[in-house]
């Protein structure tokens, strides 16, 4: 056997673990939601866990498209689609089972998303965010105008609790346990699917013209990952809804798109754990600011120039740029330590 072959044979022995770390501190991290109403019982702080974890799920839809090199303003469409969907089950029809509910809420928007995405994937760029962005307005105006459906400017009201295995999940603490079991199930799917295809999706972000040309069908890979990015944003939809127990327009509002996408860049676009980073970083950074009156929305854009000044990569990207940095001054220092040091006259 050659070396070349040999070195080949090697290689394909190897065993990748399917998950990285940042997937797994990711998920341990969403798991670790489900005691904080163990933890307290205060109304704030829950409701600052819901939050956090709505816009970390809603935020997924955003991480999906970017690790194709698109970006997507479409989140808050898909997050109606799905809310409007558990409202509608639930009001008119009696559907109360969370896991029913939280499958038709990821279903009908990735549903929905198939033959959008044959319509606007082929494009790119400025392109694809200027139509994925008048998605958004489309949503908002048929979610005012069919009013017999959605309830028009009046929305939803009044949507009955959720139940899991009979157990009607009412109060704030449940209503934390639903959005945490969302919020974890979102992350879940993202993670397989990202992981899955992680070598094609690289190979798109870097150069999709170049990859189609080698034979890899980018429109395909595109196509999936748009339907499962409006399944998880059809669950961040849901968890909103459950929140409020109101489906309205106005929940979803086109430049809400904005944040979602802050949040995934700020926190680092290339790691699943940044999208979680980054809405428990901007999510609190609102409700502090929130108490300095008018002063808030100045605060809350400087911070978000500050980070993306001093952290290009988001906050994961240079905490691991400083991390691999470290450790290569380490492995020089081990190097070139007393125990490795030549002696004089000796010439190297």
């Amino acid at each position: 056997m050659t070396t070349a072959a040999a070195t080949i044979s090697g290689y394909l022995k190897q065993k990748t673990p399917f998950f990285g770390s940042h997937e797994w501190i990711t998920l341990g991290l969403v798991l670790l939601a489900f005691a904080i109403p163990a933890l307290t019982a205060n109304p704030q702080a829950l409701s600052q866990a819901n939050l956090i974890l709505i816009a970390a799920t809603a935020a997924l839809g955003v991480y999906i498209m970017l690790r194709l090199d698109l970006m997507s303003f479409a989140v808050p469409s898909f997050m109606a689609i799905g809310g409007y969907t558990v409202a509608v089950l639930s009001l008119r029809l009696g559907v109360t089972d969370v896991v029913v509910l939280g499958l038709a809420a990821f279903l009908v928007p990735a549903l929905c998303a198939v033959p959008l995405g044959w319509l606007i994937l082929r494009l790119k760029g400025v392109y694809f965010v200027l139509v994925t962005f008048v998605l958004t307005e489309i949503v908002q105006l048929l979610l005012f105008e069919a009013a017999p459906l959605t309830g028009g400017s009046n929305g939803l009201v009044g949507m009955p609790a959720v139940r899991f295995f009979g157990f009607e999940l009412w109060d704030n603490s449940h209503v934390l346990l639903t959005t945490t079991g969302l919020a974890f199930a979102g992350f879940l799917v993202t993670a397989i699917f990202t992981r899955r295809f992680r070598y094609e999706f690289a190979a798109i972000e870097k150069n999709d013209v170049l990859a189609e040309s080698l034979g890899l069908a980018c429109w395909k890979y595109k196509a999936m990952a748009f339907a499962v990015a409006a399944g998880v944003s059809g669950l961040a939809g849901f968890a909103l809804v459950n929140m409020l127990m109101t489906a309205h327009p106005t929940s979803f509002a086109p430049m809400s798109s904005v944040n979602y996408i802050t949040y995934t860049i700020v926190g680092g676009k290339g790691s699943i754990l940044g999208t979680l980073v980054g809405a428990i970083l901007l999510v609190s950074a609102t409700d502090y600011f929130a108490l300095r009156g008018e002063l808030s929305p100045g605060l809350f854009g400087l911070l978000i120039i500050v980070v993306t000044l001093l952290a290009p990569g988001g906050v994961i990207g240079t905490v691991m740029t400083l991390i691999g940095s470290l450790r290569a001054r380490g492995t020089r220092w081990l190097g070139n330590g007393p125990a490795r040091k030549a002696p004089k006259g000796d010439i190297r």
